[in-house]
């Protein structure tokens, strides 16, 4: 695991959740590892215990996504790509949990056994339906170990996956009638569900009214706040510098450009409140990451150099010329009387 590219959130911040843990003395729900204002910390961040901020943005939003974690219906995280709903569903679990692998990741392949259990054919053929021979899906082994299952991307899912999502989350059980007969699963302490679901696929596999009452809706919103947006982008950049042998760091008046770019594509607005065509394609956070991160690449391995401007430009295509060619036009248009102004200015 040393060598691995990204680690889960409770092996990243293992030190972290291990001080928290020990200062913490506040009331759990039963099955958490820790109090819900300990997890608030994880998230948030507490400069008293050295616990780091992970999540920007909007921190009502995160106390609102634990209290409902100790009630009865799951948590979706709905939104925009790229406004960390994954990202906030990650540590969430791994707070709460410890484990934050219990994972489905929604898409058309996904079938029921996925949420309830599978059978390990070779075993099957030469015991019979044992309980060795049944695989637990990531949701039946979050109920028996009282954890939280995250399903990614939902609305991807089949109408009928989402459909046997309905009991699992209103009885909490899961039948498994080829062991015998009353043979079943139940949940212990501590199980619930977080979904997230893309506000631009909500239309590929709606959700049933049924299944929308088994969960608490939150929408993650962009961030709004430009400098929080700032932070946000610099610290993913540097931690991924990390695994470089070289010295790299992003100019703050880079980093400006990048941020400064993409919330004007993003609401269509300068913040001169120049109007500008906005581009189909997300400009997300966690897209400026990718810029900042390849512009510093490009800098430092290619021309051996610091990053600039040119450099952001040449890797931000990537981003906005994707879903739309469209978009190459309103970019163009963008970089002629925008960005090219906004240069000269700078200079003088």
């Amino acid at each position: 695991m040393a060598d691995a590219q990204k680690l889960p959130a409770e092996r990243r911040y293992a030190d972290e959740l291990d001080r928290l843990k020990a200062a913490d003395s506040d009331p759990r729900p039963g099955g958490w590892r820790l109090s819900p204002r300990a997890v608030r910390r994880f998230i948030l961040g507490d400069d008293n215990l050295d616990v780091s901020r992970k999540f920007f943005g909007d921190d009502p939003l995160v106390d609102r996504c634990i209290v409902a974690l100790m009630g009865h219906q799951g948590l979706m995280l709905v939104g925009e790509p790229g406004t960390a709903k994954s990202l906030l569903s990650e540590l969430l679990s791994a707070a709460i949990s410890g484990d934050s692998l219990l994972v489905v990741q929604g898409s058309a392949g996904i079938i029921e056994d996925h949420l309830r259990y599978g059978w390990n054919y070779a075993l099957l053929l030469a015991e019979g339906p044992t309980e060795r021979a049944l695989i637990p899906s990531p949701v039946l082994t979050a109920m028996r170990g009282g954890k939280i299952a995250r399903i990614e991307e939902l609305t991807r899912c089949a109408p009928e996956v989402q459909d046997a999502l309905i009991s699992l989350m209103s009885e909490k059980t899961v039948s498994t009638p080829e062991l015998g007969s009353g043979s079943e699963y139940r949940a212990a302490r501590g199980f619930n569900v977080i979904g997230t679901a893309n506000l631009r696929d909500l239309g590929v596999n709606d959700m049933s009214s049924a299944l929308k009452r088994r969960f608490n809706f939150e929408t993650v919103n962009p961030i709004a706040d430009p400098v929080f947006e700032q932070q946000l982008v610099a610290r993913p950049v540097q931690e991924r510098m990390a695994d470089y042998d070289i010295d790299a760091a992003l100019p703050e008046p880079v980093l400006d450009v990048v941020i400064s770019v993409f919330r004007d594509l993003r609401t269509g607005k300068t913040r001169d409140g120049a109007v500008v065509a906005q581009p189909k394609t997300v400009m997300s956070t966690a897209e400026a990451v990718n810029v900042a991160h390849a512009a510093l690449l490009d800098a430092a391995y290619l021309d051996g150099t610091e990053a600039s401007g040119g450099h952001v430009a040449k890797q931000i295509r990537g981003v906005v010329f994707k879903d739309d060619q469209d978009d190459a036009r309103k970019f163009r248009a963008y970089v002629h009387t925008i960005a090219r102004a906004r240069g000269r200015s700078d200079r003088t």
